[in-house]
């Protein structure tokens, strides 16, 4: 997904993108939705979010 995307999205969750990396605003936004802010964390086989938005991009 794209940054201009992800910040779209952001804004839904009334997130101030700022200059914020890409990992930081998808984990800001997975917090926003009460969800575990795994993205890029390395847990990506052991997160269990297979159908995760951000699954594709996730290491």
């Amino acid at each position: 997904m794209k940054l201009d995307e992800i910040k779209e999205i952001a804004k839904q969750h009334n997130i101030k993108t700022g200059k914020m990396k890409k990992s930081d605003l998808i984990r800001a936004i997975q917090e926003a939705e009460h969800n575990d802010a795994c993205f890029d964390t390395g847990r990506v086989e052991e997160c269990g979010q297979h159908v995760c938005l951000w699954r594709e991009d996730c290491k």
